[in-house]
């Protein structure tokens, strides 16, 4: 039988057990504080920037929503930035991404103090990653860890491919496995649009983590018997339903299920432990910057 990873229950187990460590932190006069940054009325940003304050609302984070005008000079997007680095009562910062075209992307994760950049994709928290000493895990990555970890699959000695080299996913998930620490030492292949025969990569693999974006590339076809299946994307694609659409990964769900292991569904897998590692992060934060010790699940 295949296991389907559950992320919705992994991810309410985190969000319970982080319980603990924020009531440490209160015991200390501590409230984490998440400053979520929103410059723009893409509406997929904006539901996913509520739902990240409503996470924040179950487990104790105190929430800070800052929203900026999209046609407003990136100057003011800066200016707001720094304004939430120097508030002592900040902990982490997240500005949601995409930003506006005239704003520039790295500019905008430069400006974040790193001590508070609980995406971690400021340059210093990506060196630190790939140096083996990371201050935050990328939530995605990281969340994915989590999953194996749930589904009894240790990385260490297996194939691991990823399919997609973006900074948000695939270069970060390819230095979390490869990394001699638990959760790591997977020998791991990075794929992605220039990669010559990709299903003769990918059935080579004990772990598969899909994350190009591209709606059901992968099917079963591709994979070997007994992978582990893990689906990044979230893609809309056309269908009869109430709302002209439906959900989809970057897998074909039906037909990966005959030969995965264990498989993460669209929705339900990967999404909702991204916004959990969000939590973890900014509790890390707080305890790092207030000298707190805690236990993190």
């Amino acid at each position: 039988m295949t296991e389907i990873i559950d992320g919705d229950a992994v991810a309410a187990a985190i969000r319970d057990d982080l319980g603990d460590a924020i009531v440490t932190l209160e015991d200390e006069g501590v409230t984490p504080t998440l400053a979520t940054v929103l410059m723009s009325t893409d509406p997929a940003s904006e539901t996913y920037v509520s739902m990240k304050q409503d996470d924040c609302a179950e487990v104790g984070i105190e929430a800070v929503d800052v929203e900026i005008d999209p046609e407003a000079p990136a100057r003011e997007l800066f200016d707001e930035i720094d304004r939430l680095n120097a508030d002592a009562e900040v902990d982490g910062i997240l500005v949601q991404m995409p930003v506006p075209e005239h704003v520039d992307k790295q500019s905008v994760l430069r400006r974040i103090d790193p001590e508070k950049d609980v995406d971690g994709f400021h340059p210093e928290n990506v060196g630190r990653l790939v140096a083996g000493d990371p201050r935050y895990k990328p939530c995605t990555p990281h969340g994915i860890q989590k999953l194996l970890e749930d589904a009894g699959v240790d990385p260490e000695g297996k194939d691991a491919v990823i399919v997609g080299r973006s900074d948000i996913v695939g270069k970060p998930m390819a230095n979390l496995l490869m990394q001699k620490a638990a959760g790591g030492n997977a020998t791991v292949t990075v794929c992605h649009s220039r990669t010559e025969d990709l299903a003769a990569k990918t059935r080579e693999a004990d772990i598969v983590v899909a994350a190009a974006g591209v709606p059901e590339m992968i099917d079963g076809e591709m994979l070997s018997e007994g992978v582990v299946v893990i689906d990044v994307g979230i893609n809309r694609v056309e269908a009869d339903t109430e709302k002209g659409y439906e959900l989809v990964g970057d897998v074909d769900f039906e037909s990966a299920r005959e030969k995965a292991s264990a498989i993460t569904p669209v929705p339900g897998g990967v999404g909702p432990m991204t916004r959990a590692m969000l939590l973890y992060n900014t509790v890390k934060a707080a305890a790092g910057k207030h000298d707190v010790d805690v236990s993190l699940p």
